[in-house]
């Protein structure tokens, strides 16, 4: 598995807490919402979302409007809810020589893999509630969705992840559990918007 040994050079964590937002927010990038979009991908803007596409990376996706894009080191890119901050969706991306998602493994074997080593910190204890396989336009998709719990919470992701460009691209997105119930339709609307496109 070359490329999940590489995925750990980008460890995601997430510390709950009005400090960290008050760190979020020190950081808060403006998001231009005047760079054009590809007519085809505007168009399947739901309402209450944005579009993001990343033409140089090969990938797009809707996030919530009201999200702020943040810059964290090892992500291509993230946008947070500066009051929640569980409430994120972030694309990582590493080269990879793999050509399809079934060269790693089934979709649980790869899931387990990515929430255990990439996904939360070793202290947590996680859980992997769902994991499947879909394709799109020829491209396979896995997502999964999972628990990761510290002392004080626990988050509930979602997770995409497909190989295209030469790269292994994963999308993550979650909340805290308390606030899954009104966020899970949200949430599974950005992980079934994350497309890769060919560059």
């Amino acid at each position: 598995m070359e490329v999940l040994l590489n995925i750990q050079s980008f460890h995601f964590t997430d510390k709950p807490g009005r400090r960290h937002a008050l760190a979020v927010g020190a950081v808060l990038t403006w998001v231009s919402l005047t760079n054009p979009t590809p007519p085809s991908f505007a168009a399947e803007s739901k309402k209450g979302f944005l579009p993001v596409t990343d033409q140089k990376d090969g990938y797009e996706f809707l996030y919530p409007f009201g999200w702020q894009e943040v810059s964290i080191e090892g992500q291509d890119k993230v946008f947070k809810d500066v009051i929640e901050p569980l409430e994120t969706v972030s694309v990582n991306l590493v080269p990879t020589s793999k050509q399809d998602m079934r060269d790693l493994g089934s979709p649980q074997e790869v899931a387990e893999v990515l929430i255990k080593k990439v996904l939360a910190p070793a202290s947590q204890k996680t859980k992997l509630v769902e994991a499947k396989e879909h394709e799109v336009d020829g491209k396979t998709y896995y997502t999964f969705e999972f628990l990761a719990k510290a002392p004080n919470y626990t988050r509930h992701g979602l997770s995409a992840i497909a190989i295209g460009n030469g790269k292994f691209y994963t999308l993550t997105t979650g909340a805290n559990e308390r606030r899954w119930g009104k966020m899970k339709d949200k949430l599974n609307t950005i992980i079934d918007s994350f497309k890769v496109i060919n560059v």
